[in-house]
């Protein structure tokens, strides 16, 4: 007999099935609990709802572990580039060269937009935030291809896959070049995908433009860490919108905007923003520790602890190795990385971090990396989604591929039971 948990309501016991995960994981199915027992679970934020199966990522917070389809975060961001993971993500497994030759030459094919698409940058004003663009355009991309927005015909889907992550780096250069006045820049076909990108963000028609080597590793390693990170917000939106049908246009313009959150994507522009403020103050690490722990400050310390984290994030531990060694090639210094880094050994020797397990995040060094090459502040969220992109394709592709229901979370009503109408003339 399979394993089952047992629950008491109202003395009558009823059985729950146990699904395990491949990795060990125990969760208690509660599929039929509302039709058989009229019960729901309360789970605000759903910090312990397992919303669907999954195969693509893999995640233990306890132990610091972060795996796409089995294969090591660290692995990945040594051995691996941008492409070839994000194939990996969508497709289930590492391609041959020619399946990746071929996944790049479709993704050469569509780096361009409609034309028409460009009407559209003009009407932003230059203070638009470059996310606001993105997700729009994102969005717009359904009225450029409507033959191609069945979302049950794999032909259709395939189509679409290589269009959004082609296009979305274009059309976020597009989106700096149109914040800062300069003339866009067209994608060239003999650049790979993140020198391609670079160009478009950094050239200018005027004169001749070399990506630098160091940025374009960098670049590749901070979309590589970013990939995907299972169930988060941005991702569990995206799930969300598709499970209704919605295209995977629409549902990824949803996904942007979820990220859009200081919260969320916005965090490492926060830690700037943070780090810039510690340094007008002096660089006094000291006094920002103390700030973040007093209760009646409204100092807050970002790039620390994680929803899932209870240990060093992995990807933290990847990018500040890297940012180290790009920041020595490129010969910069950076006074905001000195006070990260002093920032961070004063935090992690404190109690009050260490026993509440508040170790660096992601977001930490990402911005200062941005920051070195020339990326904006204001770019950094726009950076997230670009390297997210493969992730949300693959979670909107495994939640058609699993027939999931249409996302529906259930409430607990704890408002008026019933209010009697009073017309208008005779409210006081």
């Amino acid at each position: 007999m399979a394993d089952v948990a047992k629950l008491i309501l109202e003395g009558k016991e009823h059985e729950l099935p146990i699904v395990t995960g491949s990795m060990g994981e125990k969760s208690v199915d509660i599929t039929d609990l509302r039709a058989k027992t009229g019960y729901v679970t309360l789970d605000s934020g759903f910090g312990n709802t397992g919303a669907a199966e999954s195969k693509i990522t893999f995640i233990d917070g306890d132990k610091g572990i972060l795996r796409y389809r089995g294969y090591p975060i660290e692995v990945l961001a040594e051995k691996s580039n941008f492409v070839e993971t994000a194939y990996l993500l969508i497709n289930g497994k590492l391609p041959t060269k020619t399946e990746l030759d071929s996944f790049n030459t479709n993704m050469v094919r569509h780096s361009l937009i409609h034309e028409d698409m460009l009407r559209l940058f003009e009407g932003y004003p230059s203070s638009a935030h470059p996310m606001a663009i993105l997700a729009s355009m994102v969005c717009s991309l359904s009225s450029f291809y409507p033959d191609f927005l069945d979302v049950h015909n794999p032909e259709h889907v395939n189509n679409i896959v290589y269009r959004l992550l082609s296009k979305i780096r274009t059309i976020a250069a597009f989106s700096y070049k149109k914040s800062i006045g300069q003339p866009i820049m067209y994608p060239r076909n003999d650049l790979d995908y993140c020198s391609n990108f670079m160009y478009m963000m950094f050239a200018v028609p005027s004169e001749k433009y070399e990506v630098p080597e160091e940025f374009i590793k960098a670049l590749d390693l901070l979309l590589i860490l970013h990939a995907d990170h299972e169930f988060n917000c941005s991702t569990s939106t995206v799930r969300m919108v598709g499970s209704s049908d919605a295209n995977l246009f629409a549902s990824s313009a949803a996904g942007i905007c979820a990220l859009w959150g200081a919260k969320h994507g916005g965090a490492n522009q926060e830690v700037i923003n943070m780090l810039k403020e510690i340094d007008k103050n002096g660089g006094d690490v000291d006094k920002a520790v103390a700030m973040a722990k007093d209760k009646d400050s409204n100092f807050r310390l970002f790039g620390f602890g994680h929803r899932i984290y209870k240990n060093y994030d992995p990807r933290a531990k990847v990018i500040k190795a890297a940012c180290d060694n790009m920041l020595n090639k490129i010969n910069r210094k950076d006074p905001l990385l000195e006070i990260a880094r002093r920032l961070e050994d004063k935090a992690l020797a404190d109690p009050y971090f260490v026993e509440r397990k508040l170790y660096p995040n992601v977001d930490f060094y990402s911005g200062i990396m941005y920051r070195a090459m020339g990326i904006p502040n204001d770019m950094f969220t726009v950076m997230f989604a670009l390297g997210r992109m493969p992730g949300w394709i693959a979670h909107w592709m495994e939640m058609h591929q699993n027939k999931e229901r249409i996302g529906r979370p259930r409430q607990i009503y704890q408002g008026k039971i019933q209010e009697n109408y009073v017309p208008i003339s005779d409210r006081g």
